[in-house]
């Protein structure tokens, strides 16, 4: 019975976690609606927003050129998988005063997506 239950544990924790990891090719597709005010290339500049390229740990608020809000500045976030989720899925909660207009994204199967597709831009 015990190791019924520990065998039943690691699998669902398994599922969980490749469910978590999302699907960078799904994750470019989703990130679309982003692309409205996001950049995501190299070298590629800020648009309405700040350029994404290399945001997987980096530091909240360091982009250079790009005007952000204090809240944003002085967050202390660092850019991790996990924060990441959390922000794109509700941005007023997570940094409250910042400026992204968007309310967030709420399938949480998409928002593990766009998180796989921004790490692997590096």
């Amino acid at each position: 019975m015990f190791r019924t239950v520990i065998a039943a544990a690691i699998l669902v924790s398994l599922a969980g976690g490749a469910h978590a990891a999302g699907d960078a090719a799904k994750g470019k597709v989703a990130f679309q609606r982003c692309a409205i005010c996001h950049r995501a290339e190299k070298d590629g500049g800020n648009g309405l927003g700040p350029n994404l390229f290399g945001v997987v740990g980096r530091k909240a608020g360091s982009v250079e050129n790009f005007a952000y809000s204090s809240a944003m500045k002085n967050s202390g976030i660092t850019w991790t998988p996990d924060k990441l989720s959390a922000y794109i899925t509700h941005p007023a909660q997570v940094v409250p005063g910042n400026r992204m207009a968007f309310a967030g994204i709420n399938n949480a199967g998409q928002v593990s997506d766009v998180v796989a597709y921004l790490a692997t831009l590096k």
